[in-house]
């Protein structure tokens, strides 16, 4: 945790109320009795959800306990982007970064067909035209993968794919420049390219830091020990890390993770929408996710448990499974395509679930038959 000062838009009176209770994502405090996770009446208050003693240290990096992610914006096939959602995926980063969440993940493969780099588009004209303090814009990290595609072969090729992300997003540095995928698995010679692209583009200053997208843990061991050698340091590591991906491959990668000091940044932690309560077998979402036919029978124990503990912390089904992250010691990136999914979600911060809530929940979630589906790119 960081005492650095992150995103107050005031300057509270009020020290001592603040030393000893403090306000929770919808402006009350753990005095006040506890309100409705109704999404009508929370955070309209002007208290930022994210206080400076929350903050998260990655590498050289402050970074807010949950970020959020950008896989949607652009992406017609999966979730159904069109331009004219550009005004509300604004307004849902300006409430985000106003509330103090100040990371945000992208690719340069994000969106479909031309639409490639979308989301990295709309992020650069977002921060240039975030209507809060200069320096409220200055917090703003922005951590972008760079997908291993098979023409890139060069160290230099990967350099310039981060230049290139860099002019979409109108910056001369990245918060964090990623491998969005290792190529072990099916072009092991590419690898190697990978790894020594990530160097360059650090050593050029054109990122504060790296990190790394699906690897594996004998993977994350090699990559950190190559890039040790080279004196940069591998700061994070993204895997999909939720209550429905649980298993042995993620807890091992967060051991390594938590032994070498390495954040790891957890995609998908609502399951692709299916932790959220919005879905069951019988009303399942428009689009191609057909995963949701196989896996949504099989979780009924967690969505129960899930369902009993929101109710209980009068809380919403996603926060609860999105506190169960942070709980975890994990930094969440949920996607957002609205503000109302930014209020739910911010929502997840500021409590803590008890041990014997997390207990339960991971006992449900085990009692499921089905998980969520690997991201087919992940190594060993």
């Amino acid at each position: 945790m960081s005492a650095t000062p992150l995103l107050l838009p005031f300057c509270c009176p009020c020290s001592a109320v603040i030393a000893c209770a403090r306000p929770s994502f919808d402006g009350t405090t753990s005095l006040a009795p506890p309100r409705s996770p109704s999404l009508s009446s929370a955070l309209i208050s002007p208290l930022p959800a994210v206080w400076p003693w929350d903050m998260v240290n990655a590498g050289p990096l402050k970074v807010s306990p949950m970020g959020f992610g950008t896989w949607a914006w652009g992406n017609k096939f999966l979730w159904g982007y069109e331009n004219t959602m550009d005004e509300s995926l604004q307004e849902a980063f300006n409430f985000a970064v106003q509330k103090g969440v100040n990371l945000f993940d992208t690719a340069d493969s994000y969106g479909t067909g031309k639409l490639n780099g979308q989301s990295e588009l709309l992020l650069g004209r977002f921060v240039e035209e975030f209507p809060g303090s200069e320096w409220s814009q200055k917090q703003i990290i922005i951590a972008s993968k760079f997908a291993a595609y098979p023409w890139r072969i060069t160290a230099g090729q990967i350099v310039e794919a981060c230049k290139a992300s860099l002019k979409r997003l109108k910056m001369k540095q990245l918060g964090i420049g990623q491998l969005h995928w290792s190529t072990a698995n099916y072009a092991p010679l590419q690898e190697r390219v990978l790894w020594d692209g990530l160097v360059a583009m650090h050593k050029e200053g054109l990122v504060k830091a790296v990190g790394v997208s699906n690897y594996g843990p004998k993977q994350l061991l090699r990559i950190y020990d190559f890039l040790e050698k080279k004196g940069v340091p591998l700061i994070s590591a993204q895997v999909q890390f939720s209550l429905l991906s649980m298993g042995t491959n993620q807890m091992t990668i967060k051991s390594i993770c938590d032994n070498l000091g390495i954040t790891l940044i957890a995609y998908s932690p609502l399951g692709l929408g299916m932790l959220t309560g919005k879905y069951s077998y019988s009303t399942l979402p428009n689009g191609p996710r057909l995963l949701f036919k196989q896996i949504m029978p099989g979780i009924e124990p967690l969505l129960q448990s899930l369902g009993l503990t929101s109710r209980r912390r009068r809380k919403t089904m996603s926060q609860v499974a999105l506190n169960w992250c942070l709980c975890k010691g994990v930094i969440p990136i949920p996607g957002v395509k609205n503000i109302n999914q930014v209020k739910d979600n911010i929502g997840a911060l500021g409590w803590r679930l008890s041990t014997d809530e997390i207990s339960q929940l991971e006992y449900a979630a085990a009692q499921s038959p089905k998980s969520m589906v690997q991201n087919i790119f992940q190594t060993k």
